[in-house]
């Protein structure tokens, strides 16, 4: 399937999980990346409801901005909620492709996303 029209794709990861894959130099994933044989990705506009979908509640989290065409062949957009293509890596994350990462903190109304989303 052609990828729809995304420069950057987001990976919402807490930051113990970070912090050790940039030690260990790639990111292969967290378990259920690892469960189902690539590393799930969101879109800007699928990203928030992926947060309240999978990440309500939780603290220490960071967001990290990909550039989709940086990896490749390995990067498949392939249908999910709702019929909305993915992107899925079939490979580790190599650092190299990361845009940027920040700080995805908790209020009382939910997460704040980064300003450079521009929702």
């Amino acid at each position: 399937m052609p990828a729809p029209n995304e420069s950057l794709i987001y990976k919402v990861v807490s930051r113990d999980v970070w912090e050790s894959a940039r030690k260990a130099g790639v990111f292969s994933g967290v378990a259920i990346d690892l469960q189902d044989g690539y590393i799930h990705f969101s879109t800007r506009d699928q990203v928030r409801e992926t947060v309240a979908k999978h990440f309500v509640g939780q603290t220490d989290l960071l967001i990290v901005a990909v550039e989709a065409e940086s990896l490749g062949e390995q990067i498949k957009w392939e249908p999910s909620r709702g019929g909305d293509l993915f992107p899925h890596l079939y490979d580790d994350l190599h650092f190299s492709s990361v845009v940027w990462e920040e700080d995805l903190p908790l209020e009382e109304s939910g997460h704040r996303f980064p300003s450079q989303m521009h929702f």
